[in-house]
């Protein structure tokens, strides 16, 4: 069995963070409920960063803040198709209980710690570890956002 290519898709991972501790949010395939990562082909009219909201919600039910900065891609492999995912960061901001595909996922949280545990597949190991090599950074990130917030939130003096 040979494999083929296919065209590149745009994926998140959702994340959330309690001081140092960071979260991902999986999701089942739709097709063997195998728990991976929200993802999909762009629309002609998106950039990567709205594929990543529009498949975030879809999949999830999530929405977020992307962070551009630190994209990660990596080949993935369905069956018998080789298929390129530029995977960006999301902090998770909220989570809905009705989302377009809730009837065909689930959704679970995992400790990025316990990723291996659940990842799908050595591809999506890969892509795990490599944002658990940002760890220091999405950890920044996701406190100088929660910090940012609260000050939207607080009455002008």
């Amino acid at each position: 069995m040979s494999l083929q290519i296919d065209s590149h898709r745009i994926g998140v991972i959702p994340f959330d963070t309690r001081e140092s501790n960071i979260a991902i949010l999986f999701v089942t395939s739709q097709t063997r409920a195998r728990w991976i990562l929200p993802k999909g082909k762009s629309y002609p009219e998106e950039n990567h960063i709205d594929t990543c909201r529009r498949e975030a919600f879809q999949e999830a039910g999530i929405r977020g803040t992307v962070i551009e900065n630190f994209p990660i891609t990596a080949v993935i492999t369905k069956q018998t198709l080789q298929i390129p995912v530029t995977y960006y960061p999301m902090l998770v901001t909220k989570q809905v209980d009705d989302w377009p595909e809730k009837s065909k996922r689930q959704r679970h949280w995992a400790l990025l710690r316990d990723a291996p545990k659940v990842a799908y597949k050595e591809d999506l190991l890969r892509v795990t570890q490599q944002f658990n090599t940002l760890a220091p950074w999405i950890i920044k990130f996701s406190k100088f956002h929660r910090d940012k917030e609260q000050l939207k939130q607080m009455p002008a003096r």
